[in-house]
């Protein structure tokens, strides 16, 4: 089936742009005035830009340039054959930064993008106020199949086999992740955005290549070499939400979180949320977002 990438522009109170960094063009929601600072979100897997549809107007109405972007991969962003590892997309990220005008983010990123946010002060510690991660335990401790459940292991298993995981991704992985993983009863409202997304021409692989990288570094040199780099505590303010019904990731995963933190560190539960939490729990997290930017004026 083919996809209208414009229908992927959801309209509302942002506006889109494509913005040239790291050698790639990636496709932004922004709103807000251009010289307020800059608020960055990072998605999760597997979805996009509009997973922050219901914080952007929030944010950019306290006074703040805020701006969601696709990662390199995903939606209408670029997908160049290379640089699924998190060192180019936290490369992309800060070249981001930089391509918009700004020399500093606070960076906010769920899922995926969390990963990318947690290793942003390590690499780029100029370029980050402070950081949230949603639903996003620190990497290093989940390097530990311990505190992964066996459905979100089962699933990193299977997108590792070639091929297959494609196909089901254009099909009918999207909604079935979004369904494992959110909180039970739960239905996204978005789920024909995610899956159009997904049926873009090479968009599956390359989504699926970042969950790969995640796996196969572990044994590999890049793999051993991020984690030396986190292993540098991170000095700037760090808010960490999680949902009491993530049924994503364990709770174990995030119990040693604050040992990687030297700066201020904030851990909050959202009661009955799951893995999704931007789009679980909007009000909450808009709430905690904003909290955690009036900290820093």
């Amino acid at each position: 089936m083919s996809v209208d990438s414009l229908s992927l522009q959801v309209p509302g109170e942002w506006e889109h742009r494509f913005v040239a960094a790291n050698g790639c063009r990636f496709h932004v929601a922004q709103a807000g005035d251009a010289d307020a600072p800059l608020v960055l979100l990072l998605h999760g897997f597997p979805q996009t830009w509009y997973a922050w549809r219901h914080q952007i107007p929030a944010v950019a109405a306290a006074g703040y340039r805020v701006v969601a972007m696709d990662l390199r991969g995903f939606g209408l962003s670029d997908r160049p054959p290379r640089g699924h590892d998190t060192f180019s997309l936290a490369d992309d990220v800060a070249g981001v930064i930089r391509a918009l005008g700004h020399s500093q983010a606070v960076v906010i990123g769920h899922g995926y993008g969390g990963q990318i946010a947690w290793a942003l002060p390590a690499l780029f510690p100029d370029q980050v106020r402070a950081i949230g991660v949603l639903s996003a335990p620190h990497p290093i401790g989940l390097r530990s199949r311990r505190v992964v459940p066996v459905g979100t292991l089962a699933a990193l298993a299977f997108a590792q086999v070639p091929w297959f995981p494609e196909q089901r991704l254009r099909r009918d992985w999207v909604p079935a992740l979004l369904t494992a993983w959110g909180a039970p009863g739960w239905e996204c409202d978005a789920v024909d955005h995610y899956v159009d997304a997904a049926r873009l021409p090479a968009a599956a692989h390359h989504i699926l290549e970042q969950a790969r990288w995640q796996v196969r570094s572990s044994s590999r040199p890049a793999g051993r070499r991020l984690l030396a780099e986190l292993k540098a505590p991170v000095r700037v303010p760090v808010l960490a939400l999680h949902g009491t019904a993530d049924r994503a990731l364990a709770p174990a995963s995030r119990r040693h979180d604050s040992q990687y933190v030297a700066g201020e560190y904030a851990q909050h539960l959202i009661a009955g949320a799951g893995h999704f939490l931007p789009e679980e729990a909007p009000d909450a997290v808009t709430r905690q977002v904003l909290g955690l930017l009036r900290s820093l004026d």
